[in-house]
């Protein structure tokens, strides 16, 4: 009978009313667990310092190790851009020998038939001298190598560049890929608020004994579903910021949050990109670079077929005392010393050397081809790369303009459906396919968001546009 007047009046009572108002007896644990409260944020999302992209910039520009080798690499070029390193300086050698010496003499000679005869006479020998060579003419040579060691630490420069253009664009990917994680798990804690609306409203239609307890126990399989995707979304979110403080530098259990959204520039445009590249981007300009040391290269080889002409000169101190010395029968020691300048001039002429010379200029012309073909397929290899980025980037525009207007769409049925399932209006297979609509949409405009905000900076990187200088 109390089942019998409850259905009745169910049949005779206002259905709002009744969704908003029902009547729930006790329930024990052990026949209705209950589902744990989704309001506590998940633990990847707990309180930790904001970090926004500029200073993950500034952190990764001072701490990536890949930016700080490379600067090793320019200052090494830098240090080698000497005019002594090409050979326009002279050399100053210092130079000092000292010996000694112990021996047993015998002397004869045919106007003394008796021998002389000495034991542990004693000699030592000082020699020292200041010696100095300056070439003056190699072919000019030594101003070809100057030259080419400046155009070297440029190149390496551009290399430095070109190092920490990518490093910034990979610490910008790596940035808005946390925010991507981060997003998607806000999109999967909204869906467990509708999960969990939607347990609470059939189990309290199964308790006035109008829903079905399979609708109970399919509402909480698909919220464990629904809490299974955010735990592996929390996995996602951690190793985005593992990645990320890898980048920087830093320890990977840093925790942090981030403080800037995706928000994607609209105002590319095709021609001023290209324009750029051809202006700016460092890969290009090293390979226009390395087409000059190769030409340098070629003039060494040609240099080196002219004579080559320096000076020298030096100053001498030598002094030999001989302790090995008769006068007549006696052993005596003798004591000489020189002290005084030389200088000279050398010259020298290559006048064959089994065609190595040739064998080398020869390899410099194959190498000065190389480096324009080089600069050729960094040309177009640039090119190629900028035109697919710009498709995916306008491509991805598109999208985020659909999506964006989707997300609406999809948030409104879903409003629709959980009142027209408060009302009874609506099948829980309906309802959960409305809240599965709505987190695909919010997570397909997290991708896509993500996606076009990808092209842009790899078309602002191809460009030189996200680090202007760098020391």
């Amino acid at each position: 009978m109390p089942r019998l007047f409850l259905f009745a009046l169910l049949l005779t009572s206002p259905l709002p009313l009744l969704a908003q108002q029902p009547v729930l007896p006790a329930r024990t644990p052990a026949t209705t667990p209950q589902a744990k409260p989704q309001t506590e944020k998940p633990e990847t999302v707990a309180s930790a310092p904001a970090l926004t992209l500029a200073e993950a910039i500034r952190i990764g520009l001072e701490n990536n190790y890949g930016i700080r080798l490379s600067r090793q690499d320019v200052r090494l070029a830098e240090n080698n851009v000497t005019r002594g390193n090409a050979g326009q300086l002279p050399t100053v050698d210092g130079n000092i020998t000292r010996s000694f010496t112990r021996n047993d003499v015998r002397q004869e000679s045919a106007s003394r038939p008796t021998p002389s005869e000495a034991s542990g006479a004693k000699s030592n020998r000082l020699n020292s001298n200041l010696a100095a060579t300056w070439t003056i003419f190699d072919g000019f040579g030594m101003f070809i190598a100057y030259d080419r060691l400046r155009t070297v630490a440029q190149s390496q420069q551009q290399l430095t560049r070109a190092t920490a253009e990518e490093t910034v664009a990979d610490i910008t990917t790596a940035y808005f890929t946390v925010v991507r994680e981060a997003g998607k798990i806000q999109s999967f804690e909204e869906a467990l608020r509708i999960g969990q609306q939607r347990i609470d409203l059939t189990q309290a239609r199964a308790d006035v004994g109008v829903g079905a307890k399979v609708e109970v126990l399919t509402a909480r399989v698909d919220f464990n579903a629904d809490r299974s995707a955010l735990i592996q979304q929390q996995e996602a979110l951690k190793t985005a910021k593992v990645n990320l403080n890898n980048l920087l530098g830093r320890s990977p259990a840093l925790d942090f949050l981030p403080a800037d959204s995706i928000v994607v520039s609209r105002d590319l445009g095709r021609e001023t990109v290209t324009q750029a590249i051809r202006q700016n981007n460092p890969r290009l300009q090293q390979a226009r670079i390395n087409t000059q040391v190769a030409a340098y290269d070629r003039k060494l080889v040609r240099a080196s077929r002219f004579p080559q002409i320096g000076l020298t000169g030096g100053y001498g101190y030598n002094r030999n005392v001989n302790g090995e010395a008769f006068f007549g029968t006696e052993l005596t020691t003798n004591t000489g010393r020189q002290l005084g300048f030389n200088y000279g001039v050398v010259a020298s002429i290559p006048i064959f050397d089994g065609f190595n010379r040739n064998r080398l200029e020869q390899n410099s012309r194959i190498a000065e081809d190389q480096s324009r073909l080089q600069l050729e397929q960094t040309q177009l290899q640039l090119e190629a790369e900028a035109e697919q980025a710009y498709a995916q980037y306008q491509n991805r525009l598109q999208l985020l303009q659909l999506e964006e207007d989707n997300i609406l769409l999809a948030r409104q049925n879903v409003a629709i459906a959980l009142e027209r399932y408060r009302l009874g209006l609506l099948t829980p297979l309906a309802l959960r396919e409305a809240q599965r609509t709505q987190l695909d949409a919010e997570n397909r405009l997290l991708d896509i968001r993500f996606q076009a905000k990808q092209a842009e900076t790899v078309l602002r990187r191809l460009s030189s546009g996200l680090v202007q200088e760098q020391p």
